[in-house]
């Protein structure tokens, strides 16, 4: 009894480090971050927006639970709004996305099921002819063949002892909840895209309706100086440089139309149609068109707003618990097993009889000896898998910041790119004015008025072009701030 004694004594210790260094996983420790305290281009915003119409919305009180916002409202288009809705229901990419959150819940529900007893039943029937002697009977003895049939049930249960389980079950749960901020990722890439489409295809259209302007232009002047060269007023130069330009404004515009056609047909992708079946109307951005003045609020909370973000610090999470999962092959595993029913019988009905009982139980202790390095190097693995993770999580991070940064200097400059292009409109069109009212009564060239209504029209242009830069980066704004705004994960925007 005192060598027992004294080998339990010497054991226990053993057994007691053992269980203190086999943890189910390492403690998860968020990667340090250098988080500026505010964007370099942000500017404080006013609390309370207008719309387009008159109206005011403000953004409605943050909760975690709540889903993204509807940023798109803030736009105050309600063609904007049908179009993502329509995207939203009908989407591709965004069906394949939401396909595999169903995958990783289903793997998350795997993962959960090897913490209950496994309890199964089985039964079947045999046809058995033994040798006489396996029976013990005298050689040559005649042995009829017997009709066997059994059923049991059984039931399993791996206990939990070094936290392979729970780890397991931790990782389904992190790749799950990746998984489901990569689908929110994609419904906001998907909703942004819709929005910019629209908005570039308004632009479009603007910009159409700007050098269709400018081809009658051309046409008049073509007139002009068509009755001016019969009267004799004028020479053939004057005239062949006229229909140059009007053919030069009309290949212009059917160009654009080219421009117009793979951006509409973009958009039917978006949407879930067919290029051939979706035709978008002619709607011309207008300069009258408010856009939102999105804050980008502090940068810490964009970590929080950032799909991809969220799903980076998942994924993270999910590889901690991996490196649990493979230190736990080093350490013994315990299952437990049970097996109760009628062995065997010669009718169906004897199997269920009190006098066919049978039970086991058993317990079955197993643990690696030689393994030639595996577990070691499958522990390895795992904890470089968690360092590319902290990495992809880092450049995450640093990209979201970027794109914040850079949208709002795009809109910053953009804002003062479209005030000086909109004083030089305004001066355009009157020297374009003057010009030809100076060609009218003779007192200047052709080349002068030419001149005049060239720089309107590129002017004219540039600023169509400008207004749809600046809704297109407006949305891209908003894409970069995770689908929202403010200090607090996004949500709807709720109209007062």
């Amino acid at each position: 009894m005192n060598k027992l004694h004294m080998i339990a004594k010497g054991v226990a210790p053993i057994l007691a480090a053992l269980l203190m260094t086999a943890c189910a996983a390492p403690e998860f420790k968020q990667p340090a971050m250098d988080v500026p305290t505010a964007f370099k281009e942000a500017q404080t915003p006013a609390e309370v927006k207008i719309a387009a119409d008159g109206s005011t919305w403000k953004q409605a009180q943050p909760a975690e639970a709540q889903p993204r916002g509807e940023w798109w409202l803030a736009f105050n288009d309600p063609a904007l709004n049908e179009l993502i809705n329509e995207a939203t229901r009908a989407n591709a990419n965004l069906a394949v996305a939401a396909a595999r959150v169903k995958q990783a819940r289903a793997i998350a529900g795997i993962a959960e099921a090897d913490r209950i007893p496994q309890v199964g039943i089985a039964a079947g029937a045999q046809r058995v002819r033994q040798s006489d002697v396996e029976l013990g009977l005298p050689a040559g003895t005649p042995v009829a063949p017997a009709k066997v049939f059994n059923a049991n049930l059984t039931a399993s249960y791996e206990v939990d002892l070094f936290g392979r389980v729970s780890s397991n079950v931790a990782a389904a749960r992190g790749d799950a909840a990746s998984v489901e901020a990569n689908y929110r990722s994609v419904l906001l890439a998907v909703q942004a895209d819709v929005a910019q489409t629209y908005f570039r295809l308004r632009s479009t259209d603007a910009e159409l309706e700007t050098l269709n302007r400018t081809v009658q232009t051309r046409e008049e002047n073509v007139k002009v100086n068509q009755r001016r060269f019969d009267l004799g007023d004028i020479g053939e130069f004057d005239l062949s440089r006229a229909k140059t330009e009007l053919a030069t404004a009309k290949a212009e515009a059917i160009g654009l139309q080219r421009q117009r056609a793979t951006t509409e047909h973009a958009l039917a992708v978006l949407l879930g149609k067919p290029a051939a079946s979706y035709t978008a109307g002619n709607s011309p951005l207008l300069d009258t068109a408010l856009l939102p003045v999105i804050p980008a609020g502090l940068p810490s909370s964009l970590l929080e707003r950032r799909p991809d973000i969220a799903a980076a610090q998942r994924s993270m999470e999910a590889s901690n618990a991996r490196i649990g999962v493979a230190r736990s092959a080093m350490f013994p595993s315990l299952m437990l097993n049970a097996n109760a029913g009628g062995t065997s019988a010669n009718t169906v009905a004897d199997v269920f009889k009190w006098s066919s009982r049978s039970w086991l139980l058993g317990a079955a202790l197993s643990m690696p000896l030689i393994d030639g390095g595996r577990n070691k190097s499958n522990i390895q693995r795992s904890e470089a898998a968690l360092e590319e993770s902290v990495g992809t999580y880092r450049q995450s991070v640093l990209t979201a910041f970027a794109e914040v940064e850079d949208n709002l200097a795009g809109l910053r400059i953009l804002a003062g790119q479209t005030a000086q292009i909109d004083d030089a409109v305004v001066s355009a069109r009157r020297s374009a004015d003057l010009a030809q009212k100076l060609y009218t009564a003779g007192r200047s060239s052709y080349l002068d008025l030419l001149d005049a209504q060239r720089n309107l029209a590129a002017v004219e242009r540039s600023a169509v072009q400008l207004r749809g830069n600046r809704a297109v980066t407006t949305v891209a704004l908003i894409r970069a701030l995770g689908g929202g705004w403010g200090d607090a994960p996004p949500t709807t925007l709720a109209q007062k």
